[in-house]
């Protein structure tokens, strides 16, 4: 019995030391595994497009769009709310009645957007989560129709930034992230694009308190003739649009993640610097009855993006879009955006790494 006793001892000290054994050998693996599978954090989806003006009331209900634009962006709602974020740029005001503080001779020939506070829903369906107001008309009915519109943005949820004092910036948080937005252009009561050290200074607040910083700017010129960019300063009918090539770099150096343009209401090149994702105009979007919409101005792109946690650009994928006087934006089997941003991006950023599919993918 006392053999047996110390046998069973020894098997025990035996099997606890290669218990113990095996326990140091594999604590490494095991800690590594949990790196890595902390390192595979779920990529982030954002989803930008250009200008929205979903019909105007003024000079005549005759602008508005039948259903209340609520048909506009069905053919593409699976895209838009299918991603973490999703922006746009608001061109024109929510209000119900106001006279305009444009001067304008010819109403009929006036460009100003008075769109229906109801159509709010309309973004609310869509999906979007963040809108800029910095663009040359949210200011087409005066302080009314900004205050109306930010009160309108507010009430449905929707985050948004561009004008002086007050709305410079918003910082929100969704899907345990937080998100900093600031948005420029080069027009009256706007935070200005022109003003590189200012706004180099609101990124940098906003990189130190959030983890994505999304910029957006409205500048450049207008139409088919400006469809490339420069790297110079843009100027259109004598005014300054700013120089958006040095505006986009100098916001990511000071912190942005990503960088949206628009208002040349044209497709342009995309870039990725730094590691981060620049898009230089997404043109016209959604945008019903009084925008000129013939040649490139007709089609444009939604922009779909992969970034990390901490918004370093993985990948993306351009979906392109057309539009007529009739009706909002819908897929386009021509693919004409793809086509036009894969030629654009070569000429104007000839050095430029990025591969552009077919399909739309870059990466």
């Amino acid at each position: 019995m006392q053999q047996t006793y110390y046998q069973s001892r020894k098997k025990d000290f035996l099997a606890g030391s290669l218990f113990l054994f095996m326990l140091i050998i594999l604590s490494p693996l095991r800690t590594h595994a949990q790196a890595t599978t902390t390192q595979q954090a779920p990529l982030t989806t954002i989803v930008g497009v250009g200008d929205i003006m979903m019909g105007t009331s003024y000079p005549s209900t005759r602008y508005l769009p039948p259903n209340n634009g609520s048909d506009l962006m069905a053919d593409v709602l699976d895209i838009l709310t299918n991603a973490d974020i999703t922006f746009g740029n608001f061109e024109g005001t929510f209000l119900n009645s106001g006279k305009t503080t444009k001067h304008c001779k010819n109403p009929n020939l006036c460009y100003a957007f008075r769109t229906p506070e109801s159509y709010i829903s309309n973004l609310i369906a869509a999906g979007f989560d963040v809108m800029s107001i910095a663009n040359n008309h949210s200011g087409d009915f005066g302080w009314a129709g900004r205050k109306k519109t930010k009160q309108i943005l507010s009430d449905a949820g929707i985050h948004f930034a561009g004008l002086l004092r007050s709305d410079e910036y918003t910082i929100f948080e969704k899907n345990g992230l937080t998100y900093g937005f600031c948005a420029f252009a080069p027009n009256s009561g706007t935070v200005d694009i022109r003003n590189i050290t200012k706004a180099k200074s609101i990124v940098a607040k906003l990189d130190k308190e959030c983890d994505i910083v999304i910029v957006s700017f409205h500048g450049g010129a207008e139409g088919s003739k400006h469809q490339h960019v420069t790297k110079k300063t843009e100027k259109f009918y004598g005014e300054n649009r700013g120089n958006v090539y040095r505006f986009a770099h100098a916001v990511i150096d000071a912190g942005a993640d990503v960088v949206f343009g628009h208002g040349p209401h044209i497709t342009r090149a995309i870039e990725v610097y730094k590691d981060r994702f620049i898009a230089y105009s997404l043109g016209n979007f959604c945008t019903y009855g009084r925008f000129s919409l013939s040649g490139p101005k007709g089609f444009a792109p939604i922009i779909k993006l992969e970034v990390n946690s901490d918004g370093s650009f993985v990948s993306g994928k351009i979906i392109p879009i057309y539009q007529q006087k009739t009706h909002g934006p819908k897929k386009d089997p021509q693919k004409r955006a793809i086509k036009k941003i894969k030629a654009l991006t070569k000429t104007d950023f000839p050095n430029s790494t990025l591969t552009i599919e077919e399909d739309g993918s870059f990466y």
